[in-house]
């Protein structure tokens, strides 16, 4: 992967003898391939990763060898037999290298750790912290400074803020939640008379005060920003911030004095935010209440949850009615907005998979997604109208090349949907809900969410496409979000009438960005010393948050692939989540797991790949296999180390055929799809007679008590 962005240098493997992953190279170019790719050899080693490396212990062929977790270091480790500190055979290790790999010999190391076995409880997230270098310890100055924090809020913490313990505010989460970093309330407001009158609701979102507590240079900072992000396991978190900071006093635990900043704001009945104001403030949260009771509430305003939270009862249908109006605004704006489905893992006591469920967002999770909304976008105004540097939430619409994918795709399909050469997000919802109720509909919305960018932290604000806002922050998650204590600090900079000046640790680093390239220039002139600081610091945040994305995703696949071995020879109805060149990607409806069904179990006959349309064709046939599409397998093969799930396409008749292409009528006489399962069910019955005149001339060549003897060399027709 180049420095400079452009297009990756493929290495042959003959070359790759010499080096590991994560090496830092330089390459001369040697020459370019049929379409251009260019490929390199390595002329020199500038830089080792002295990072340990996590794999299992083996022993084969009389030596002790280590078998890389992560395949991409793509050679196995060369452990001498006094360098294996006590570990046994199959256990999960972290080894350090002693000599590099060279075009003669593999790499050689000693084990630094021992995590134990393969099978122990909470063992994938032991390797992937490590495998991702997630930092899992916090430094010992950190532990003795979050130690000596108090145990509630003391007298001088409560001057220069507004006291709000009086006001009902409520945090809404889920049932698992231990961190609660935002309380909401909302009551119906009026100002003035006549032409002037203001008819709306004040929406009040207080967010815990973490930057009270944390300030920039301290050890808690330091540990903080290398982090950059909390990480979220099934069954463990590892925190952004010292426990009792994120689950003690930065937490609006209910009827606990905690402090906040608040984001006041009036939101007319049309949805637009009239005016809003930022200030330091001691809550008192009035209750913890779920999504699922809040819901219910909703729902039912005279049931038995209704009935527990009577007191809160009109300050919810306030929340849902503020809500109401801010979804009219959504609509107004054409922010884009998918139904997809999220899926939640329960685990045992063991940390194995007991089921995996669809996580349903309910009128409560949306509530506060739309209050959460409305004071990040407060925030992002109140900043830039300062002109003051900070870091900006970023989503940028299609690139040229997306843009041009999707303009052909969607006219392929024939649909008459129009996608301008300079989308808009409104133009995504417009054809989002002009598909609802298609057969295809899941497919064209995949289609849709690929053609968009990923959202980043950058100092240089060019709007957030997706929720369709020219300015967009994050303000609302302090506790688990690092680029929200940084707003926070240039929030209370500007109402100190001070500004805050960033300076990064001399310890951390920005992470490389595993996928998609170098983080992209955005500014068009040179940066001054100050805003290139800021976009460093967006660069570290947001490769960290895709770190952390990447360790809980392959926890989750490890988790899969040991629930999926349970299921072995298992049949099941799913759908093709993905098409590619070498196959398909089915995602089983029961147990929403993916896995691939490899073109060499499609039949015998040449699929050839269409990338416009996204679908793989049968040459012979003409059968199709297009995302969406609805298909039954079988689970053949689960490759743990690998992370692999292998599928095979099963009853291949006609009714599976035409389900497959999403036609669920029947087939007309003379069809492709006729023709094929004619052919196949001419094919079987041969095979059948074939069987069965072989086994009545067996039955009738042994007479009772006869001897039976060898079989006869069968002569090659």
């Amino acid at each position: 992967m180049r420095d400079d962005g452009e297009p990756t240098i493929y290495i042959a493997p003959q070359e790759m003898r010499s080096v590991l992953h994560r090496d830092r190279v330089r390459v001369r170019i040697v020459r370019y391939d049929r379409k251009g790719r260019p490929e390199g050899r390595v002329l020199d080693i500038l830089e080792r990763r002295k990072t340990p490396i996590i794999g299992r212990l083996l022993h084969e062929g009389g030596q002790w060898i280590v078998a890389p977790e992560d395949r991409r270091y793509g050679q196995d480790i060369l452990i001498p037999k006094n360098a294996t500190a006590s570990a046994a055979v199959g256990q999960v290790v972290s080894v350090e290298l002693t000599e590099p790999p060279s075009l003669h010999s593999q790499p050689v190391g000693r084990v630094a750790e021992v995590l134990g076995e393969i099978d122990d409880p909470g063992m994938e997230i032991e390797i992937a912290v490590r495998k991702y270098e997630v930092p899992h310890r916090f430094s010992p100055e950190t532990l003795a400074q979050a130690a000596a924090l108090p145990e509630r809020i003391r007298a001088a913490d409560r001057r220069q803020r507004i006291d709000l313990t009086d006001v009902p505010l409520v945090t809404i989460d889920g049932e698992d939640a231990r961190d609660f970093d935002d309380a909401v309330y909302c009551e119906p407001f009026k100002r003035g008379r006549g032409k002037t009158l203001f008819e709306g609701w004040r929406l009040v979102v207080a967010i815990a005060d973490v930057s009270h507590y944390v300030k920039p240079g301290e050890p808690i900072d330091e540990d903080a920003y290398e982090r950059a992000t909390s990480v979220y396991f099934p069954r463990r978190v590892i925190p952004m911030l010292p426990e009792k900071l994120s689950n003690g006093l930065c937490s609006l635990n209910p009827d606990e004095d905690r402090l906040a900043m608040v984001c006041d704001m009036l939101v007319g009945t049309d949805g637009a935010l009239d005016a809003y104001q930022f200030f330091p403030a001691v809550i008192r949260s009035h209750a913890r209440l779920t999504y699922t009771e809040v819901a219910a509430v909703l729902a039912n305003t005279r049931g038995p949850e209704a009935e527990r939270r009577r007191d809160l009862v009109p300050h919810l249908l306030n929340l849902h009615e503020v809500y109401r109006a801010l979804l009219k605004q959504r609509a107004m704006r054409g922010a884009v907005d998918f139904d997809t489905v999220e899926t939640q893992i329960v685990c045992d006591e063991n940390g194995r998979i007991e089921r995996i469920v669809p996580r349903l967002r309910t009128e409560a999770h949306r509530l506060i997604e739309e209050a959460m909304l409305a004071a990040n976008v407060c925030a992002a105004d109140f900043i830039q109208g300062a002109e003051h540097p900070s870091l900006y939430r970023v989503h940028e619409g299609p690139t040229p090349e997306k843009r041009l994918a999707l303009q052909s795709y969607l006219k392929a399909l024939g649909l008459g949907l129009h996608l301008s050469d300079e989308p808009t997000p409104a133009e995504m919802q417009a054809i989002s809900q002009a598909v609802q109720g298609r057969v295809d509909a899941q497919q064209i919305h995949t289609m849709l969410l690929r053609s968009m960018q990923q959202a980043i932290y950058t100092a240089s604000n060019a709007g957030h496409f997706g929720l369709a806002y020219d300015a967009y922050t994050h303000f609302t998650s302090p506790i688990r979000r690092y680029p929200d204590l940084l707003v926070h600090r240039v929030i209370k900079a500007l109402l100190g009438e001070r500004r805050y000046h960033l300076s990064l640790s001399d310890r951390t680093r920005v992470p490389e960005v595993r996928k998609g390239g170098r983080m992209p220039q955005r500014a068009t002139k040179p940066l001054s010393q100050e805003m290139m600081a800021w976009e460093a610091a967006g660069a570290h945040c947001s490769a960290n948050e895709r770190r952390a994305d990447e360790a809980s995703r392959d926890v989750e696949a490890w988790l899969k692939c040991r629930y999926m071995r349970e299921h072995l020879g298992e049949e099941f109805s799913g759908t093709v989540s993905a098409v590619t060149s070498f196959g398909l990607f089915v995602t089983l409806d029961a147990l929403y797991v993916d896995g691939l069904v490899h073109i060499t179990e499609l039949g015998g006959e040449y699929y050839r790949f269409d990338e416009v349309r996204q679908e793989l064709r049968g040459e012979r046939s003409g059968v199709r296999y297009t995302v969406g599409a609805r298909v039954r397998v079988q689970v053949s093969r689960v490759d743990l180390d690998g992370r692999r799930i292998d599928f095979r396409m099963v009853r291949e008749g006609e009714g599976e055929r035409l389900l497959a292409q999403g036609r669920p009528e029947r087939a007309k006489p003379g069809s492709a799809v006729e023709e094929l399962a004619a052919v196949r069910d001419a094919d079987r019955a041969v095979k059948a007679a074939a069987r069965d005149r072989k086994a009545a001339s067996a039955k009738g060549s042994r007479k009772p008590g006869a001897r039976k003897t060898a079989p006869r060399a069968r002569t090659r027709r």
